[in-house]
C-alpha cells in the first residue's frame, strides 16, 4: 500500500502531460526571471524574430491574450530595448521589429532552455531523446506546420 504522504501517479498520459508541463514552465519562468523576462516576452520576441509583420493582434492571438495586454508587453520590450516600434505613416500599423538586444536576449533564452533540456534528458539515451520529440511534435506542431501556415 502507499504511503498517504507520497504523491500518485495519474494513469492518464494527459494528466502526466499537463503536470510535467506545469513543472517546466516554472522551471523555465525561473530561468526567464533571471533574465528580467516572462514567458510573453520570450513569446513576443521570437515570434516577431521570425515574422517582424505581425500586428499586435496578431502577436496577442497566437499568445492567447487580449491586443491591450500585448500593447503593454511590447511596450515593456520596448523600453528594455528588445524591439523597436516604426510608425511608417498615417493609416499604416506600426511595424515592430526585434533588436540586437532582443536577439541577445533570445540567444541567452536558449541557452537556459538547452541547460533545462540537458538537466531533464540527461537519463535518456539519445534514441529516447528522439523518440520523445518526435511524440511531442506529433501532439503539438509548431505553429508553421498548421492549415493556413499560422
Amino acid at each position: 500500500m502507499a504511503d498517504a504522504d507520497e504523491p500518485t501517479t495519474p494513469d492518464s498520459l494527459t494528466l502526466l502531460l499537463v503536470t510535467a508541463g506545469r513543472v517546466l514552465s516554472r522551471r523555465l519562468e525561473d530561468e526567464l526571471a533571471a533574465l528580467d523576462l516572462t514567458l510573453r516576452h520570450y513569446g513576443a520576441l521570437g515570434h516577431l524574430s521570425h515574422r517582424p509583420d505581425l500586428s499586435y493582434s496578431d502577436l496577442a492571438r497566437r499568445a492567447g491574450i487580449t491586443t491591450q495586454s500585448m500593447h503593454a508587453t511590447v511596450r515593456a520590450l520596448e523600453e528594455r530595448g528588445a524591439v523597436r516600434r516604426s510608425l511608417p505613416g498615417h493609416g499604416h500599423a506600426a511595424r515592430l521589429e526585434i533588436t540586437d538586444h532582443g536577439r541577445e536576449l533570445l540567444a541567452a533564452v536558449s541557452e537556459a532552455a538547452a541547460g533545462l533540456d540537458q538537466q531533464l534528458l540527461a537519463h535518456l539515451t539519445e534514441e529516447q531523446r528522439s523518440g520523445l520529440r518526435a511524440g511531442l511534435l506529433a501532439l503539438a506542431p509548431p505553429s508553421t506546420q498548421r492549415p493556413g501556415g499560422r
